[in-house]
């Protein structure tokens, strides 16, 4: 700082979302959550998200991270599921950060067998794809395709995968669902 300059990386918060942190304690305790998450040391990601969330409660990134914390270890649990819906709680599409949010809400919906509102959550997520990573856009379709799946729209479904094969054959499991390997 003293010499003006201003150092900046890109830090992957979710498979599908990337962000920019600086040389702070914001930056400095996103990059451990990262590492923990690697190590499997859930609940020392947590804390520090909870810091985090201290510090900068509204912090989109920070909720985004915790969800994913979250969900990642105990997305049966119906408690943890309601928080995560609570952390996307007003939560709008306005930057791939909040889509990506908007997807964890999607998912937590999705276990607690709230299928309308989680594809209504997702539509709304996936009418934005402007400044959209291919990576997001596709995670999106295929929660959708099983929440189509789950509301017994077998067509929708297979049109949801179908489109993800056309862009990304080798998509998690899409072959796999088309009965095409």
């Amino acid at each position: 700082k003293k010499n003006g300059i201003s150092a900046v990386m890109s830090l992957p918060i979710t498979e599908e979302a990337s962000v920019h942190v600086g040389p702070n304690i914001r930056g400095v305790l996103l990059g451990l959550v990262e590492i923990y998450q690697r190590q499997e040391r859930r609940e020392d990601a947590i804390e520090c998200l909870n810091r985090l969330r201290r510090m900068e409660p509204e912090d989109v990134v920070i909720k985004l991270s915790l969800a994913e914390v979250l969900m990642e270890s105990k997305s049966g649990d119906k408690d943890i599921n309601k928080k995560v819906i609570k952390l996307a709680e007003g939560v709008e599409n306005e930057t791939e950060v909040h889509a990506a949010l908007l997807l964890y809400k999607a998912k937590a919906l999705r276990n607690l067998k709230l299928f309308v509102a989680a594809r209504d959550v997702l539509t709304k997520a996936m009418r934005r794809k402007k400044d959209r990573s291919t990576e997001l856009l596709h995670a999106l379709r295929y929660e959708r395709a099983f929440i189509y799946g789950d509301l017994g729209q077998q067509k929708r479904s297979r049109n949801e995968l179908e489109k993800i094969y056309s862009e990304a054959p080798d998509y998690e499991d899409v072959a796999i669902k088309l009965g095409l390997k």
